[in-house]
């Protein structure tokens, strides 16, 4: 049983104790020991595992819309004060007061900062003028929202990500139980599989920790 097997169970868990007799959350105190400054694989596990990631994320990228919306009103009636609440909303501390939605809402904002440094570092486009700065930002934007979806549910629909229709493989998916990404510009497209591939590491990086700090199962 992995490591992500074991942090499912233990979100369920009757029995909160952990010493020599009770384990069931020992796989929660794990991951919390195996988070380290700047990893984002403590906030995938949570994300991913404890509630209902796709509607978490879509209300958080409503919310944040919202708020983006409500920051340029600010701006232009000059209320300093409604501004500064409304930036630090975007910051991902407070984009929403709903616990499995406020965490996705944190989790979109480091995902996005931290996709628009690497595809910086990688010259994805040019940022040579104030419109190229532009497009690039929302490139970087589409990609992370894009990308930590994926990553939390691409289950293919018509088989619920089984693989199988009808006792044989599913004609969508070809039975990888995969959804295909489906997006019209290719380039987007590609830099989204990029992305998805390393949240797989970061997420796959954090187990392998918090996996080491577990006692072995007798």
């Amino acid at each position: 049983m992995g490591f992500a097997d074991r942090y499912i169970q233990a979100l369920s868990a009757s029995n909160l104790k952990d010493d020599e007799r009770h384990h069931q959350a020992e796989p929660l105190t794990a991951a919390a020991l195996a988070s380290v400054a700047g990893d984002l694989g403590s906030l995938l596990h949570r994300a991913k595992y404890a509630g209902t990631a796709a509607q978490n994320l879509a209300q958080a990228i409503a919310v944040r819309t919202q708020v983006e919306k409500d920051l340029v009103d600010a701006v232009r009636k000059k209320d300093a004060g409604r501004e500064a609440g409304l930036r630090q909303a975007l910051s991902g501390d407070a984009t929403t007061s709903e616990g499995g939605a406020a965490s996705l809402g944190r989790l979109l904002h480091l995902w996005t900062a931290e996709v628009t440094k690497r595809g910086r570092a990688r010259r994805w486009v040019p940022e040579n003028t104030a419109w190229d700065a532009e497009a690039a930002i929302k490139l970087y934007r589409k990609v992370a929202e894009h990308s930590l979806a994926y990553w939390l549910d691409g289950r293919c629909e018509p088989c619920a990500g089984s693989g199988l229709a009808d006792a044989r493989a599913c004609k969508c998916c070809g039975g990888s139980g995969k959804a295909e990404l489906t997006m019209a510009a290719g380039f987007v497209r590609e830099h989204t599989l990029n992305m998805v591939s390393e949240l797989h590491a970061i997420a796959d990086s954090h187990a392998a920790r918090a996996g080491s700090k577990l006692r072995p199962v007798s």
